[in-house]
């Protein structure tokens, strides 16, 4: 059940170590405490990024006190129910974290909260499979993410997750969405942006559930999207205001280092700086955080998935150029406070 993904996929950009370490920063404000609420941990076919490499880049300099794993098909369960594979994630990630509950890796403390993956078109039958991750998340367990990203451009399409158009509005879906809100426990959205109307209508329908927009909802700039960032924008920008009048969204700042985003930092001779970062993602930023508020808010660093395209430090250190202009209160709430609060750290 160990699912194999490339790092030469559609979503992902290669990984290159010296590539990476062709430039550096000075690591600006390292005093500033972080929660890292977006991160994965996998030994894959040529992409290794286990305890060793995710404490290397969180000792790079930056004062990181938590972090947040979010699912990614890791170390699933080989026998058993197929509807209980991904317990054997959250297993293997509540080891990861009481190795560094121990103190051996320093007083940071990695994969505080885990957010897992249960296939909610179960319905009700997925209660089982939830309570199995709360067993086996050791006090950990937060949430789920239920991957939805679609598109009819299957260019774009991750070919080592199958989702099915209109996920959301699905039956068994909305049954199961209903069982993992009355368990009191999030739902992480990576999606397309296209498709962020839809998670809009979900949060309208269930009031009272946690959701989590990963990736600033997903900006699409290639395949079909190509030529069209101006008009995708446009479109970005309206559903990301609908989206913001549910009060129960939160959104992940971050995750634009993917192909998908259409940019181009891994084509150059040295590794973008935080400025250029900051530059380039400023309208996304902005607009996200003039949108929800900081308190509705989080920068993320999507590691090891954007590490193809910049280093961990230098997109921290971007972060904290985008937030200059913020009190000392909103950057709390951008750095920590949000992440600390929705995924109760």
């Amino acid at each position: 059940m160990n699912t194999k993904i490339s790092a030469g996929s559609p979503t992902y950009v290669p990984v290159r170590d010296r590539w990476l370490e062709r430039y550096s920063e000075e690591i600006l404000q390292p005093e500033l405490p972080i929660i890292d609420p977006h991160h994965h941990i996998w030994d894959r076919a040529g992409w290794r990024y286990m305890i060793d490499e995710l404490e290397a880049d969180l000792s790079s300099g930056h004062n990181i006190v938590s972090t947040v794993f979010v699912q990614c098909h890791a170390m699933y369960r080989a026998d058993g129910p197929p509807e209980m594979a991904p317990v054997g994630e959250t297993e293997f990630v509540n080891g990861v974290a009481a190795v560094g509950a121990s103190g051996l890796y320093g007083d940071r403390r990695m994969c505080s909260a885990i957010v897992g993956h249960a296939d909610l078109r179960l319905g009700k039958r997925v209660e089982d499979v939830l309570d199995a991750h709360v067993t086996a998340g050791g006090g950990r367990f937060r949430g789920i993410r239920h991957i939805s990203a679609w598109d009819a451009d299957e260019s774009l399409m991750n070919p080592s997750y199958h989702v099915p158009k209109n996920l959301f509005s699905d039956p068994g879906f909305r049954e199961g969405f209903g069982v993992l809100t009355e368990m009191g426990m999030s739902f992480d959205a990576w999606l397309f942006h296209p498709q962020i109307p839809e998670l809009t209508d979900l949060a309208r329908a269930f009031p009272d559930a946690s959701l989590i927009l990963d990736h600033c909802g997903g900006p699409v700039a290639t395949g079909s999207y190509s030529g069209r960032k101006d008009e995708e924008f446009r479109k970005w920008t309206a559903s990301i205001k609908d989206l913001s009048t549910c009060p129960n969204v939160t959104v992940k700042v971050g995750g634009l280092g993917m192909r998908i985003s259409g940019y181009d930092f891994h084509e150059h001779h040295l590794p973008p700086s935080s400025d250029r970062l900051a530059e380039a993602w400023k309208p996304y930023v902005e607009t996200c955080i003039d949108t929800f508020g900081p308190d509705r808010c989080m920068f993320e660093s999507n590691f090891p998935v954007d590490k193809g395209s910049y280093a961990y430090p230098i997109f921290w250190n971007a972060c904290k150029k985008l937030a200059l202009g913020a009190s000392n209160e909103e950057k709390t709430s951008l750095f920590s406070g949000t992440a600390e609060r929705v995924y109760r750290i």
